[in-house]
């Protein structure tokens, strides 16, 4: 019998929790350290030939430190793609490309109930020994298997309903990210998910991916209402969202701050095989609220981007309006 399975909000605690524990005998000046290192790595201009986590170090300082934000931005990306498919779906099986610690596999496991076979494919050996550690505190993940596989033009996947591709990208050389994307699109029966940091260059990596993925016969079900053009001039602004992150202590050494919380900005596409039903309009900016109206920028499925003022005169819609958030389908499912 499958084990119960926690609220998505429980599971992302049972995470923190575990991503604690990792730091346990770790004097909190070399996880500091560490993570400061490995964020100059990730920013630097030029993709890695080589895994950039070096050992559990390593490993344990960066996972504390970036995975809640990876599961949180993965897990809102999920959600918009489990509100597009037909009711009842849920992915069979799961390969988690570059997946490092694991952070996509427990956002697929927050989003949809059921236990299904999950291969996590990445090359840095430490992280994978990480993820299968952390995975023992969910259930649901403890037959997850942990493969190493270097990622790039020689990657090859086993035919699976669901690829997810998470901050993976921008580690890799041009071709090699069009290797990449092409054996998702060849190894994934239903559906691929592709995560990138919210920045104009993950931005730019996501559409380049959408475009293969709209090619190799994918429709989009998220975030875009269309599987066309995208309507943003390039170079004049990019498609990004917004996840809530709980910080913990290591956010706040590293970052000298002292709020609870910090904003994950990322990018995505999620593309499926079968009919899927997108949103009417997508919320692509924080709704500005003002006296007695509520503007929301939106994209429109005739490859538009357009604003629409909700007034207190449009009833229940302008109390929807007010509780809309960036990045949500408009209008809400009971209006549409």
């Amino acid at each position: 019998m499958n084990a119960p399975l926690p609220p998505a909000a429980s599971q992302a605690e049972t995470l923190r929790a575990a991503l604690a524990g990792l730091l346990d005998g770790l004097p909190p000046k070399q996880a500091v350290q560490a993570v400061e290192r490995l964020i100059a790595s990730y920013r630097g201009l030029t993709p890695t030939d080589a895994p950039i986590l070096r050992d559990r170090a390593d490993v344990a300082a960066y996972a504390a430190y970036r995975m809640p934000a990876t599961f949180e931005a993965v897990r809102s990306a999920l959600g918009a793609l489990a509100d597009a498919v037909p009711e009842g779906w849920a992915p069979g099986s799961h390969v988690d490309v570059g997946g490092g610690t694991g952070a996509a596999t427990w956002a697929v496991s927050a989003t949809w109930d059921g236990e299904r076979p999950v291969t996590v494919l990445d090359w840095a050996e430490p992280a994978l020994a990480l993820g299968r550690e952390l995975a023992a505190a969910n259930p649901r993940l403890k037959g997850v298997q942990w493969q190493r596989s270097r990622i790039g033009s020689a990657l090859t996947i086993e035919s699976t309903d669901l690829v997810t591709v998470s901050y993976v990208l921008k580690e890799l050389t041009e071709d090699d990210r069009r290797s990449l994307v092409d054996a998702a699109a060849s190894a994934a029966t239903q559906a691929v998910v592709v995560v990138e940091p919210g920045t104009p260059d993950g931005y730019t990596r996501v559409i380049e991916a959408r475009d293969q993925l709209i090619a190799a016969g994918f429709r989009v079900a998220a975030p875009c209402p269309h599987s066309s053009a995208c309507p943003i001039v390039p170079g004049e602004d990019w498609c990004h969202f917004s996840a809530r992150v709980s910080r913990s202590s290591l956010h706040r050494q590293v970052k000298g701050g002292s709020l609870a919380y910090e904003d994950e900005k990322f990018s995505y596409v999620a593309a499926v095989r079968f009919d899927a039903v997108p949103a009417a309009e997508r919320v692509v900016r924080r709704p500005q609220i003002r006296k007695g109206q509520v503007l929301l920028d939106l994209c429109a499925p005739d490859e538009r981007l357009h604003r629409e003022t909700v007034t207190k005169r449009h009833g229940p819609l302008y109390r929807a309006a007010r509780d809309a958030e960036w990045g949500d389908p408009w209008p809400p499912h009971e209006e549409s």
